[in-house]
């Protein structure tokens, strides 16, 4: 009979001599973590640390909210309180920093800087106001469109279309001048109703991608219900790109406040608005520019400062991109 052991020491020596010999390094001595694998948020936000541009827009509007939310911190003047005194008078002086005449006064004797800092509260209301609704309503009608398909998704669809069709200023200008009294939640609803579109085509193709996936087969085989599919498996998964859509498209609904204000459509007295401001401004730019540059000034810049965050979270979270 064969020698067994003989022939099996000498196939090991064989392997022992091709393959080296394996050294175990403790994990203090190597110095490197256990690289775990990142989901897609978490890649996200290494990203989005790294990129100057998020933190100088985090910056902008943090302080624009908290100009929002605290304007008695900025000045202590009533921006509605008017002298007639001080008609045009105090043209911006650059050594009077947060003083009621730094950014001068406008044709009623009211201080500027004063209502371009209260004007702020609006413009930001109206454009987290209009996202968060564009947001939950396009949201719900594209996930339920993409997941279900069928008639739900012609019927979703064919309503998409419709609404799409309408030109929106227009139609935001349509339905603000059956209001003889505009205030902010009446400017978030007009803006709101037609707004919606874009979110909810967005969020049906991400949702249509997402349910093929194979970690959603597996939860439907397991049992799951449709609701924690949903919310649990789909939704997660298909939402980034809603949410770049939302992020950028919110200084531009800020900027269609501005828009019909400056018609005289938007936000009306006694609310303070960029936009009211704007408009009076515009009809004395060549005697007093100062009037319309200030709130002009600040709008851009807001609008900027969103333009800006919604550039960094696309680049974030498209692998693309990257």
């Amino acid at each position: 009979m064969p020698d067994v052991t003989k022939a099996q020491t000498t196939d090991s020596a064989a392997v022992d001599a091709v393959a080296p010999p394996a050294v175990d390094v403790p994990a203090k001595e190597s110095g490197k973590k256990s690289d775990k694998p990142r989901s897609l948020w978490g890649d996200a936000w290494y990203d989005l640390r790294h990129r100057p541009m998020f933190w100088i827009s985090s910056v902008l509007l943090l302080l624009l909210l908290v100009i929002a939310a605290f304007p008695g911190w900025f000045t202590s003047v009533d921006p509605r309180d008017g002298d007639l005194v001080h008609h045009y008078l105090g043209k911006p002086e650059l050594g009077h920093f947060f003083q009621p005449d730094w950014f001068g006064y406008d044709q009623q004797g009211r201080s500027i800087y004063a209502r371009v800092i209260h004007g702020t509260r609006a413009s930001i209301l109206v454009g987290v106001g209009v996202t968060a609704a564009v947001t939950f309503l396009g949201g719900l009608l594209g996930m339920l469109a993409g997941y279900f398909g069928g008639w739900i998704d012609s019927v979703i669809s064919r309503i998409v279309d419709i609404f799409f069709g309408l030109p929106f200023l227009l139609g935001t200008m349509v339905v603000l001048n059956a209001f003889t009294e505009r205030k902010v939640y009446v400017v978030i609803l007009a803006l709101a109703s037609l707004g919606w579109t874009s979110i909810a085509r967005v969020t049906r193709s991400s949702v249509i991608t997402a349910k093929q996936a194979d970690y959603v087969t597996a939860a439907r085989a397991l049992g799951a219900g449709t609701p924690r599919i949903l919310f649990r498996h789909v939704m997660p998964n298909a939402i980034a790109p809603t949410i770049v859509v939302a992020t950028i498209a919110l200084g531009g609904y800020i900027s269609a406040e501005a828009t019909l204000s400056f018609l005289g459509l938007g936000l009306s007295d006694p609310t303070i608005s960029w936009g009211i401001d704007i408009s009076e401004g515009s009809k004395v730019i060549r005697d007093n520019p100062h009037t319309l540059l200030f709130p002009a000034g600040m709008l851009s810049l807001t609008v900027f400062a969103f333009i800006m965050l919604g550039d960094a979270v696309r680049d974030a979270l498209d692998p693309k991109l990257r």
